[in-house]
């Protein structure tokens, strides 16, 4: 990969920000309270909002009941950053690009996402779309549409970096070019590293570089 774009968006857990532990501690205290097997739970929530994931997880439960235990998950992702860390290359990349020529495009809420940004030690970017934002989240294309809207551009003409198959399929469904992170899963079907140490970006006047190193 070789390419110019206008900005680049980034998805947060798994492509910027390591949270890996906690986000599986709170999704295991999840299963408990359900009467689900964790394992059985493995692919479902990444990249997705939790509300979205529990509608599934719940399907006989009312709106009200959905909403009851979302917030309930909400909070307990919200109290627990430990060892959240920056991705291998987060911070490099981050520092090279304008703060008006990146974003953040998250399916947590924006509570979760800013604790999450600053636990990792990451610059807070000007443009923070969450779950918050839109009505409907990843896989739909709408995320990444508004994010590049807000940046004042067109998304196709855009790159969008992620770890999730519906972060990958929001991206592509909104037109932007994509490149998966392979921190979560092996195959997302995109030009993939294995982190953003692979990745270098360089600014030339209004134009944004983005080529893959090799190891």
């Amino acid at each position: 990969m070789h390419i110019t774009v206008d900005a680049v968006l980034f998805d947060l857990d798994g492509t910027l920000a390591d949270s890996t532990g906690s986000v599986d501690r709170s999704w295991s205290l999840l299963a408990d309270r359900l009467g689900l097997d964790f394992g059985s739970l493995q692919g479902m929530y990444h990249g997705v909002p939790a509300r979205q994931t529990l509608a599934r997880l719940m399907p006989d439960a009312s709106a009200a009941e959905v909403e009851e235990v979302n917030t309930w998950l909400g909070d307990i992702e919200a109290s627990d950053f430990d060892g959240v860390v920056p991705i291998p290359g987060a911070l490099a990349v981050l520092s090279v690009l304008p703060r008006d020529r990146w974003a953040i495009v998250t399916s947590g809420t924006r509570r979760l996402a800013t604790g999450r940004i600053a636990a990792a030690g990451l610059p807070m970017p000007g443009e923070l779309i969450t779950a918050d934002d839109v009505a409907v989240g990843k896989p739909d294309p709408a995320p990444y549409v508004l994010a590049a809207k807000r940046l004042g551009f067109e998304s196709k003409r855009c790159l969008v970096v992620e770890d999730a198959p519906a972060g990958v399929a929001s991206g592509l469904a909104s037109g932007a070019m994509v490149l998966g992170l392979r921190t979560t899963h092996s195959d997302l079907g995109v030009p993939s590293v294995a982190d953003l140490t692979e990745v270098e970006m360089r600014v030339d006047g209004t134009r944004i570089g983005v080529c893959l190193r090799s190891r």
